[in-house]
């Protein structure tokens, strides 16, 4: 039997363990099972490595960078934005691969208009890694906001966040969990009001479907869109890896 899962804590509502299994069962795919791992600490990570039918893991909050001394070797992204969240195994081999860089651009494209060409980052974890280094791609400029913004790396506190600036930046992103089951009534402290047609916001968050903050901002009349088909094909772009030959 070929072992995947996905290690992170808490994992109480796991997208990925349902959708593997209700995948395994659609396809007919009988030799594989999908398992999650609630690791309290990375230390616990080298008992779930030793099982020898384990073949690949997905990685979330909050262990996307610090699972990377774990690796044997990483993809050029991985190097580049030091944020894991797809681990092909193979007996002693551990290469790491970050996935969520295919899910966010494939799903942000879709709704990106030619305005969109200014964006906040909301959160600075491992999540925003991947997204930064998809604006990067994408030629879109972007201002990292964060509760503790650190003077030398230039980041926005919220505090800073002034209609007239957040009316310029017409692309928001939220990598933070702010608004996540079973915090549902949390949102992330914006000035709402600044918001228009021509913005985008953008929730890594899926369940629930609509955040307060996708709430606040469609109310306001901007595009909106959630992590759900982030999610579904970051899964799709791990089993491909997974399932590669070496």
């Amino acid at each position: 039997m070929k072992r995947y899962g996905l290690i992170g804590y808490p994992l109480s509502h796991s997208f990925s363990q349902r959708y593997f299994t209700e995948k395994f069962q659609r396809e007919g795919i009988t030799d594989c099972t999908y398992s999650n791992f609630s690791l309290a600490s990375i230390n616990e990570l080298p008992a779930v490595l030793a099982d020898p039918e384990l073949r690949g893991l997905n990685v979330t909050i909050p262990y996307k960078q610090q699972v990377l001394p774990f690796l044997t070797a990483m993809s050029p992204v991985v190097e580049s934005i030091g944020a894991c969240n797809c681990i092909r195994i193979d007996g002693a081999s551990r290469v790491g691969h970050n996935t969520d860089v295919v899910g966010f651009e494939r799903s942000l494209v879709k709704k990106l208009g030619s305005h969109h060409q200014q964006a906040l980052v909301l959160g600075t974890g491992g999540a925003s890694k991947a997204v930064e280094w998809v604006l990067d791609q994408l030629g879109i400029v972007y201002r990292m906001v964060s509760r503790s913004p650190r003077p030398d790396t230039g980041d926005l506190g919220y505090d800073d966040l002034e209609p007239g600036l957040v009316a310029c930046y017409t692309l928001i992103v939220n990598t933070t969990p702010v608004g996540m089951y079973p915090k549902v009534d949390d949102y992330p402290p914006l000035p709402y009001e600044a918001l228009g047609p021509r913005h985008y916001l953008y929730d890594l968050v899926y369940n629930p479907e609509r955040t307060q903050f996708l709430q606040r901002g469609a109310a306001r009349g901007a595009v909106v869109e959630n992590g759900h088909e982030m999610l579904v094909l970051q899964a799709e772009e791990s089993w491909r890896i997974w399932q590669e030959r070496a």
